[in-house]
């Protein structure tokens, strides 16, 4: 069974090209995370929606013009016959770029009605992006269905990421909410909080500090998350200092990302938009990993209180010891 739609881009065919291939393109309207070996039976790996992941190999490029490759799901639950092929045709047209998509070899109606509804969502998004700059966040990626420490930090890296691809090169001295760090020093602890734990997962990671912060995070986070949903929740991880539960590994990148998606955002003075759900699950998160002994080494201040009516994002900063202000 097959998916077929156009779209005009206002775009060239070169930055269309750029945006169905590119990782730190796609996340603007398609991935929350994306691998990419752009080459002819070069592999990829986009994090569709956090929990979600697609996969396969590139089998035909033309730059600027074509590219085609399979298409399957990584979920356990994933029938066997779930790899089918996607091409995507660019031509030059009035008023900007054609953009034909057509997925082939869907094996089922229920596939065909399920990869039409996703298709349908990103194109839309697809079309805001080259129309203006900025698809807005993916509502499908604010709060997992299924939500456990993996899924969620995918959900909480897309909020992190957002939040960093505004801050500009004149924001590097601007003091965060946490005391000692400005938000050059915070984004050097965010990546080396990263590239911590992906060593500890066995993850091959290398810190840019010339990278633009969306991006620098960005490719830190996508080889760890993809090392940790292989490796799984099961068992201890040693982290040189201590043995840890996977899941309070996980839930520390959690905290990682979202606190200091808040910490970022109210340094630029902008407020970030986080679901009721997603922040009272990373709560829970947080009430489970921050003991009274990790608040004694440092890590973490005094609880603060907050008032009846806070956020729960609030809620949740505040328990990791930031001072919200009514």
């Amino acid at each position: 069974m097959i998916y077929d739609k156009t779209v005009l881009l206002p775009l060239n065919v070169d930055q269309a090209f750029e945006l169905i291939t590119q990782p730190a393109r796609l996340r603007r309207w398609q991935t929350v995370a994306a691998r990419v070996d752009l080459k002819v039976g070069g592999e990829y790996r986009w994090t569709i929606t956090p929990g979600h992941h697609a996969a396969g190999t590139f089998t035909e490029i033309e730059p600027g013009k074509r590219v085609v490759f399979t298409w399957g799901w990584e979920q356990p639950e994933a029938p066997a016959d779930n790899v089918s092929t996607v091409a995507i045709t660019l031509e030059p047209a009035d008023g900007g770029t054609s953009v034909r998509l057509v997925h082939e070899g869907l094996p089922t109606p229920e596939a065909l009605a399920g990869h039409s509804e996703g298709w349908n969502h990103y194109l839309d998004r697809l079309l805001a992006e080259a129309s203006t700059g900025d698809a807005g966040a993916d509502e499908w990626a604010a709060a997992p269905a299924d939500l456990n420490e993996l899924t969620s930090a995918d959900a909480t890296l897309a909020i992190v990421q957002r939040v960093l691809a505004q801050v500009t090169e004149a924001d590097a001295q601007t003091q965060t909410p946490c005391a000692d760090f400005n938000v050059s020093q915070l984004l050097d602890h965010l990546a080396g909080s990263i590239a911590n734990i992906a060593k500890a997962l066995g993850a091959e990671v290398a810190d840019d500090a010339g990278k633009s912060p969306e991006v620098r995070i960005a490719d830190l986070a996508q080889p760890t998350l993809e090392a940790f949903y292989r490796r799984g929740l099961e068992g201890t991880i040693d982290m040189g200092f201590a043995e840890l539960p996977a899941t309070m590994v996980a839930s520390i990148l959690n905290l990682e990302f979202l606190v200091h998606a808040w910490d970022f955002s109210k340094a630029l003075g902008f407020e970030v938009s986080v679901a009721d759900e997603l922040t009272d699950y990373v709560e829970v998160l947080a009430q489970n990993t921050i003991s009274e002994q990790v608040r004694a080494s440092g890590s973490f201040a005094a609880a603060r209180e907050v008032a009846e009516t806070a956020s729960s994002l609030e809620r949740l900063v505040a328990f990791t010891g930031r001072t919200v202000h009514a």
